[in-house]
């Protein structure tokens, strides 16, 4: 059964296995206008068998705004969280977003609690510029980026429209439940506290950092993803010493709905079982 409730500041999503079973503990991170909740298949595949816990992040879900709102704040809630779980040997898994909290955290407090990091559908820098093409395919950059920060609150209602829809495949049909649950929850997500979190997260760039991560880095990409393209795996092959790319062609943004036992056959590997 999933636990629920506050920890450390940021609820949780918590399922552990039988006693006797040692496994690594799987931390999953959602990304922007998510919650934990988006987690469900691999709270209810893989939590018998792994620690599996999962917080709202700050300006999100439960946590909402139990925290202050940005990507270094929820770094911190999150290593917080494993510091006084006395967590080590962590998978730490984040999806868009949250594979930029899960950068930070390493960044900001060290990679000892570690043992890989998997980003799923995530560009190591959201703004496109001069020196990037890797950002948003729609070509966002920081003026275009100016206009969404002003929209985010009036327009809502739109955004989490096209929010939710282009976060499935571009040429197959969605499962029409984790459609109309992204729907459902984006729409209900405050825009008042995820503004300042768009305004961090594209504020982000760890094209630097990644390089010197130290721990095995794990890229999922969406083959069919409204967001990415093959410029972003293409650069972590360049770039990441020892990066493995796992390319999931019937997905968009959204591996772990969209093609949820690969990626939790994946984390069960990475995790030691």
């Amino acid at each position: 059964m999933t636990q629920l409730g506050m920890a450390d500041g940021v609820f949780l999503r918590e399922r552990q296995p039988a006693a006797g079973r040692a496994a690594s503990p799987l931390v999953l991170l959602h990304g922007w206008s998510c919650h934990g909740g988006f987690f469900e298949p691999q709270l209810e595949a893989l939590g018998s068998v792994v620690p599996v816990l999962v917080p709202d992040l700050p300006g999100h879900g439960q946590t909402g705004a139990a925290r202050p709102r940005s990507i270094e704040a929820a770094a911190d809630a999150v290593a917080g969280l494993l510091a006084a779980r006395d967590l080590s040997g962590v998978v730490l898994v984040g999806w868009s977003m949250g594979a930029h909290v899960a950068y930070a955290l390493a960044e900001r407090h060290g990679t000892e609690r570690l043992k890989s990091v998997v980003a799923l559908d995530m560009t190591p820098k959201v703004i496109n510029d001069a020196t990037w093409a890797g950002g948003v395919r729609d070509g966002l950059d920081i003026l275009h980026n100016a206009e969404v920060l002003e929209a985010i609150i009036p327009r809502w209602p739109d955004m989490a429209e096209r929010i939710a829809t282009r976060m499935f495949a571009t040429t197959e049909t969605p499962d029409p439940h984790w459609l109309g649950y992204a729907r459902r929850e984006v729409l209900a997500s405050d825009p008042v506290l995820l503004k300042p979190m768009w305004a961090s997260l594209t504020q982000q760039d760890f094209r630097a950092f990644l390089p010197k991560l130290g721990r095995p880095l794990h890229l999922v990409c969406g083959g069919q993803s409204a967001l990415y393209g093959e410029t972003v795996a293409d650069w972590h092959a360049d770039h990441v010493p020892g990066v493995t790319l796992h390319r999931f062609a019937r997905s968009g943004h959204a591996p772990h709905l969209e093609e949820a036992g690969r990626l939790n056959r994946l984390l069960l590997d990475l995790a030691g079982n």
